[in-house]
C-alpha cells in the first residue's frame, strides 16, 4: 500500500512538471533529485568507512547537473572545476593516509554517476521537448513494472544471482517487451516523424541500459551491505533506488537523440 501511495504522489509531480511547466521547472526538479541522491551516495560511502566532504560532493554534483546542455555552458569546465575543488579539499585536510586516493575517487564519481546523468534528462527536455522526455520516463517506468511483475509471475532463472538474486531472465525479457511496446506506442503518438525501426532500436537500447543501471546500483548497495539507498520514499527506498535505471538509460537516450538530430 505504501508503494502505491508513494507512486500516486510522485507521478503527478514528475509528469506535471515535465509536461505542463516550463523547462526550467524540470531543472529545479532534477536538482532536487541530485541533492537527495548525492546525500544518499555519501551515506553509502560512510558505511564502508569512507567519509566524504558532503557539502562539496552535493554542491559539485548539482553544479554539473545544471551545466549539462544549458546554452553557453561548458560541462567539461564544470567537471574539471568540481574535481579541482575535491582535490583541494583533500589537500587542505593535510592527511597522508592510505584512504586518501579512495576518498578522492569516490568523491569524484557522483559528479558523473549522478550529476552528469541526471543533467542529460534536463537537456532532453530543453533541446528535444517535453514529448521526448516523457517518452523516456514512461518507457523506463513501464519496463521496470513489467520486469517486476513478469519476474514474480514467470521468473525461474536468475539474471544476476550474485548482484540481485530476485531479478530473473524472464522478468528482463518481459521488461524489454513492455518497454519497447511503450516506446513504439508513445513514439507514434507524440513524435510521429520517428520511423518505427528507430523507435524499436531506441526502445531496446533504453531498456537494456536501464537494466544495467538497475544492476549497477544494486551492486553498489550490496557492496556496502544495504537493501535501499535510504528510506526517503515509503515503499520505494531512496532517490537513487528510483533513479537507478535512468542513470544509465538517460545518457544513452540523449546520445541517440543527438545523433538523430
Amino acid at each position: 500500500m505504501r508503494r502505491i501511495l508513494s507512486a500516486i504522489t510522485l507521478l503527478p509531480l514528475v509528469f506535471g512538471t515535465v509536461y505542463f511547466l516550463p523547462a526550467v521547472a524540470t531543472l529545479v526538479l532534477a536538482e532536487a533529485a541530485v541533492f537527495f541522491a548525492a546525500i544518499e551516495y555519501v551515506g553509502l560511502a560512510e558505511r564502508i568507512g569512507v567519509r566524504l566532504p558532503k557539502a562539496v560532493v552535493v554542491a559539485s554534483a548539482m553544479a554539473v547537473c545544471a551545466s549539462v546542455g544549458q546554452p553557453g555552458s561548458a560541462t567539461e569546465v564544470t567537471l574539471i572545476a568540481a574535481m579541482v575543488v575535491v582535490g583541494a579539499q583533500a589537500v587542505a585536510l593535510g592527511r597522508s593516509t592510505p584512504q586518501v586516493l579512495s576518498q578522492v575517487a569516490i568523491s569524484c564519481f557522483p559528479l558523473i554517476y549522478i550529476g552528469l546523468t541526471v543533467g542529460t534528462l534536463v537537456s532532453v527536455r530543453g533541446q528535444y521537448g517535453r514529448e521526448a522526455l516523457s517518452i523516456l520516463l514512461l518507457t523506463i517506468m513501464a519496463s521496470d513494472m513489467a520486469q517486476y511483475y513478469g519476474g514474480r509471475l514467470l521468473g525461474r532463472r536468475p539474471l544476476a544471482p550474485v548482484i540481485s538474486p530476485k531479478k530473473t531472465v524472464e522478468g528482463a525479457v518481459v521488461g524489454l517487451i513492455g518497454g519497447v511496446f511503450v516506446m513504439l506506442l508513445l513514439g507514434n503518438l507524440l513524435l510521429p516523424s520517428w520511423p518505427t525501426s528507430t523507435l524499436v532500436l531506441l526502445g531496446i537500447t533504453v531498456v537494456v541500459l536501464g537494466i544495467i543501471g538497475d544492476l549497477f546500483e544494486s551492486l553498489i548497495k550490496r557492496s556496502v551491505g544495504v537493501k535501499d539507498s535510504s528510506g526517503l520514499i515509503p515503499g520505494h527506498g531512496g532517490i537513487l533506488d528510483r533513479l537507478d535505471s535512468l542513470l544509465f538509460a538517460a545518457p544513452g537516450y540523449y546520445v541517440f537523440l543527438y545523433q538523430l538530430s
